[in-house]
């Protein structure tokens, strides 16, 4: 019986993924089995195709039905050669230069089999935790280097440290799921390709804390996502990896799956906590930390889902392994979804240290369009424009903040020199105007107005004056704000003016923005 495999992530499906399948089931006859997996991120394949060889896997992409029976004719089903056929999987260039630790998986497995998830390593990480024990779980975690993944970089394990120490009757692990930033999808890979590890990260995390319950908050925009975790929750619960006996041990844990209503600031972990206790999603002043009073009051471990996702792969290889990789404070890898005008967009994941400029011209391919690239915003609308002169920054938390960027989620927009930068700062106070809780001066107000005056300065209005009056204003929103919403407009619309300051200056312009 041969193997086929094709994606069924929600990326290869918009590219026609579901037709290829059912033409090679037509057509391919009874020998065959045809696995339904998660996507390897490599998007501008997609659909791709991968037959199990003794070799190894085979591909072909992109795939579209039509090409289905030139394919069988060819010799698909056991890795002949075709106009289409990329060679062994893992030695295609773009896979083969990455450090795949938390998308180890991703791509390989049958995202809802358990089985096929413990016989590629899954469970190993929960068992060694197991056998540590919770104080020194966590203190592995702290080692290991491990950074939030959502965009704060906060090292985890002193936040797993915190909320393990706080006295309380109970303790909560809630995964930030909630990924909104634009050119970002690595969070809905891995709820579609490996549900699983992100379900053991958490086991792991509130075994280590001293948390019985669990709640991953994600968005009624990926509801494909959200069914196939809804899926993997009751897999793991048949598996022993879920309920009052996790594993055949004394560790109980269970989770909930909530969908949030597409509130960008919700993402904001305070908004998030208001929002999972059924209020409207508003940003809470801090202190008190969500490690000493957060959901319900209680002590509370809010992570990103790829931070949640990678502890089984620190707790199964240990923290040393995991912190040999990367550059400075920035242990690990990366994943790094590479999206916008780029011939090759998709998910690479890699070690800190690598230079923007590799990732957007050497792995990414430069511009689809061909143009030069002008600009690249890494961090989501929230983050920098990076101009060619700064491609030789190293992707590394510290790095990026020196030269007034973010990495964020890991998101890098890439544009051509057919992009106003005006236009794009504009666009960033107009989304928080729209995003905003609300609840403070300098982002709901503040925004409001730096709209308003950056449309002067399309207008070729006082251009001089007003752009004095928009840093001034950001000066405020930056250091004024309640969260990072309004904290955090500043960095797209300074980096834009000073950057590109050619693009403000041109006089009369159309004030909507491209």
């Amino acid at each position: 019986m041969t193997r086929i495999f094709i994606p069924q992530d929600v990326a290869a499906l918009a590219v026609g993924a579901d037709a290829v399948a059912r033409a090679i089931a037509a057509q391919a006859g009874d020998g065959v089995t045809i696995m339904r997996t998660g996507s390897r991120g490599l998007f501008w394949l997609e659909p791709l195709v991968e037959v199990e060889t003794p070799a190894g896997r085979v591909a072909y992409g992109p795939v579209d039905p039509a090409d289905v029976p030139g394919l069988l004719a060819a010799g698909m089903l056991s890795g002949a050669a075709h106009p289409l056929c990329l060679g062994l999987t893992e030695q295609i260039p773009w896979l083969a230069r990455q450090n795949r630790l938390t998308f180890a998986r991703c791509g390989i497995i049958d995202p809802l089999s358990a089985a096929d998830y413990r016989s590629h390593g899954g469970f190993k990480g929960l068992e060694r935790a197991l056998s540590l024990g919770p104080t020194e779980t966590v203190e592995e975690v702290v080692r290991s280097g491990l950074r939030g993944r959502g965009g704060a970089g906060f090292p985890t394990g002193i936040k797993w440290r915190t909320v393990a120490a706080a006295p309380a009757d109970r303790r909560y692990i809630i995964c930030n799921a909630d990924e909104g930033d634009s050119g970002t999808f690595a969070d809905r890979m891995m709820m579609e390709g490996d549900p699983l590890a992100l379900i053991e990260g958490m086991v792991i995390a509130g075994f280590a804390v001293g948390a019985t319950k669990g709640y991953v908050y994600s968005r009624s925009e990926y509801p494909h996502a959200n069914r196939t975790f809804t899926r993997a929750l009751d897999v793991a619960r048949q598996a022993g990896l879920l309920g009052p006996s996790v594993l055949d041990s004394d560790v109980s844990f269970d989770i909930e799956l909530r969908v949030g209503a597409g509130a960008y600031v919700c993402g904001e972990e305070t908004a998030l906590l208001e929002s999972l206790e059924g209020k409207r999603g508003v940003v809470r002043a801090k202190p008190p930390l969500p490690a000493i009073k957060g959901l319900f009051g209680r002590p509370t471990v809010v992570n990103n889902l790829l931070s949640l996702a990678t502890i089984p792969t620190i707790l199964a290889n240990g923290a040393q392994a995991y912190a040999d990789y990367g550059m400075g404070r920035s242990r690990g890898t990366m994943p790094i979804q590479i999206a916008g005008n780029v011939k090759f967009g998709g998910l690479f994941e890699t070690a800190f240290g690598i230079t923007l400029g590799e990732l957007i011209t050497d792995i990414g391919g430069g511009t689809l369009t061909g143009h030069p690239v002008k600009a690249a915003q890494c961090g989501g609308p929230l983050g920098a424009y990076f101009p060619p002169s700064l491609f030789d920054t190293a992707y590394d938390y510290e790095a990026f903040t020196a030269r007034g960027g973010l990495i964020g989620h890991g998101g890098i927009v890439v544009f051509d020199d057919s992009v106003d930068l005006s236009a794009q700062a504009r666009f960033a106070m107009e989304f928080c105007a729209i995003e905003s809780c609300g609840k403070c001066t300098p982002c709901r107000i503040g925004s409001t107005r730096g709209t308003e005056v950056i449309d002067r300065i399309r207008a070729g209005v006082e251009v001089e004056a007003n752009i004095a009056l928009v840093e001034d204003l950001c000066q405020t929103m930056k250091f004024g704000s309640l969260c990072a919403l309004g904290g955090f407009t500043p960095y797209p619309v300074l980096s834009a003016l000073h950057h590109f300051p050619e693009d403000f200056r041109r006089g009369a312009c159309p004030v909507a923005a491209e």
